[in-house]
């Protein structure tokens, strides 16, 4: 309806993953670099998991068109399927003829077996790509582990990559899937797009669909991301009615205020803006503040107490953190333990026991996941991929990935300091050589940390509320040329988003003007007081 008007070939938001429209930001490819990876590389699982609307059925189509020749590929997209539906959509995807007694899951594992052994005889891999897989049964995921069993005396059969939901991660994380989730040798969680990248992103699409000139203003491109957080389809289906609603009044372009019609259309909801956003919820909690006090006062009664949830200054959200009870590394160390006993040793709580614990939170694995638990206390988990520089300047304690002759293991590692790195075992902090640890880990990690208030959620322009003012406070600690009370304190105004750059360029972090995860952690760690859980040596 619209392209004509704006000089387009074709709609370029619409929600189907075609990889055409394919934007390679940082965070995809390397999702699709991890696919390609359980594409090239045998054995094992590769698990790659996304929000809802982030990418990954597009990296998947991606993939496809990248196949080797000699690669054969089972693709399932719908893994609601009895463990031995689930079998006979395998064999059907493979071209293999099902056994007589085609609902024996013995007869269509043997018929796999011999197809597999015969394509690895001619040189030919294959790949198990399943879809959505967090709607897996716990049966089926048993019957994915023994699938990997079948193998030659040199390596696996059967390659499986697994794209799925964050809840997957739950899943796999429960007693029973154990044995699974030790078998997953690569993970990779694609994260929405960052304020930058969403702006190359609606670029993206609009020059691959034929566009010559600029079409969305710089403050509508804003407003998209302000709305969507950065997740690609919500960015897509709010983008294309914005173009129809510019259409619709004969608008070249598209302005901040048509894209909130636009997300007001799209779910039904007035969409205000952002400060009108923040500022009715504002005066509402001032209100409520008042009269508290007043009849506080009436009474005769002393202040409330602050609590965790409170923002007065950045150190009181710091020391709220718990006490830390945690092995002191000694300068020097009379011995190390063998990283390959401590494996053998480890149990699979061990490490988020030991993790958690340092935050004064029992872990029990009875009550659900470990990331679970500590958001129950106020706290939060931060996945991602780094180096060692990551780590020590993230300062935490923190949950590594390692890989060791094909198994998984998830160990906490509570003290760093230089070439010795302190690891959590049933017996305390065992010292390992770094050299060792090092062999074993391919970057990737979890640590936990406690949000200002709570909730793990970034602070980007526009916003007004209390985190905002934590963030310019906070800031303004570490910062004395910078005013903590300048203009409107919990408004996200130019000069605060140009101090949050002068910061994040300052301690090497993506320059993005928005307050993230790791930049609010190492903001965090920076103003932190004793108490705090730190990876770094403690005398």
């Amino acid at each position: 309806m619209y392209t004509k008007f704006f000089g387009l070939n074709e709609k370029p938001f619409t929600i189907t993953p075609d990889p055409r429209y394919l934007f390679m930001s940082e965070r995809h490819g390397e999702g699709l670099a991890h696919l390609v990876y359980g594409v090239t590389e045998s054995g094992g699982f590769i698990q790659l998991t996304g929000e809802v609307g982030t990418g990954k059925t597009t990296l998947v189509r991606t993939l496809l068109g990248q196949i080797p020749a000699e690669v054969d590929i089972a693709l399932i997209l719908n893994p609601q399927l009895t463990a031995v539906e689930f079998l006979m959509t395998i064999c059907e995807e493979l071209g293999i003829q099902l056994p007589k007694q085609k609902y024996s899951a013995k007869g269509l594992i043997d018929a796999l077996n011999r197809h597999l052994l015969e394509a690895h005889s001619r040189g030919r891999r294959t790949i198990l790509l399943i879809d959505e897989a967090q709607n897996l049964s716990e049966g089926v995921l048993e019957q994915l582990r023994l699938l990997t069993n079948l193998e030659t005396s040199k390596q696996k059969l059967l390659q499986i990559i697994l794209i799925a939901q964050p809840e997957l991660r739950e899943k796999l994380a429960q007693e029973s899937l154990r044995q699974l989730a030790q078998r997953v040798t690569g993970r990779y969680h694609l994260e929405p797009l960052s304020p930058e990248e969403a702006f190359q992103y609606i670029d993206h699409r609009l020059r691959v669909a034929g566009a010559l000139t600029e079409i969305f203003e710089p403050a509508a491109k804003r407003e998209v991301y302000r709305l969507t957080n950065g997740v690609p389809r919500i960015m897509n289906v709010i983008c294309d009615r914005a173009l129809l609603g510019a259409y619709s009044k004969e608008s070249r372009t598209v302005n901040r205020r048509l894209v909130r019609k636009a997300a007001s259309e799209v779910s039904g909801q007035t969409v205000r803006p952002a400060i009108m956003k923040w500022l009715v919820p504002a005066l509402g909690i001032a209100s409520l503040i008042l009269a508290v006090t007043v009849l506080w006062n009436a009474f005769g009664g002393s202040a409330p107490a602050t609590t965790e949830s409170t923002f007065t200054t950045p150190v009181d959200s710091s020391a709220a953190e718990l006490a830390l009870v945690a092995p002191d590394p000694i300068a020097q160390v009379d011995s190390f333990s063998d990283i390959k006993d401590i494996l053998a040793a480890y149990d699979d709580t061990t490490g988020f026991e030991a993790l958690l614990d340092l935050w004064g939170v029992a872990y029990d694995p009875a009550s659900g996941t470990a990331c679970a638990q500590a958001e129950a206390g106020g706290l939060s988990c931060y996945f991602q991929r780094g180096t060692w520089n990551s780590l020590e300047q993230l300062d935490r304690p923190v949950i590594l990935t390692l890989t060791d002759d094909g198994m998984t293991y998830e160990v906490a590692l509570v003290g760093l300091d230089g070439d010795v790195a302190w690891l959590a075992t049933m017996n305390g902090a065992e010292a390992v050589p770094l050299d060792d640890l090092a062999d074993l880990w391919f970057g990737q990690f979890l640590i936990v940390w406690r949000p200002p208030n709570g909730v793990a959620a970034p602070i980007g322009p526009g916003m007004q509320n209390e985190d905002v003012r934590w963030l310019r406070q906070s800031l303004a600690s570490l910062n004395s040329n910078f005013p903590a009370e300048a203009g409107t304190p919990d408004l996200f105004d130019s000069e605060l988003q140009a101090e949050l750059v002068s910061f994040q360029r300052k301690h090497r972090l993506e320059a993005d003007g928005l307050a993230g995860q790791k930049t609010q952690i190492i903001i965090n760690s920076l103003l932190a007081v004793d108490g705090t859980p730190r990876l770094s040596s403690h005398n």
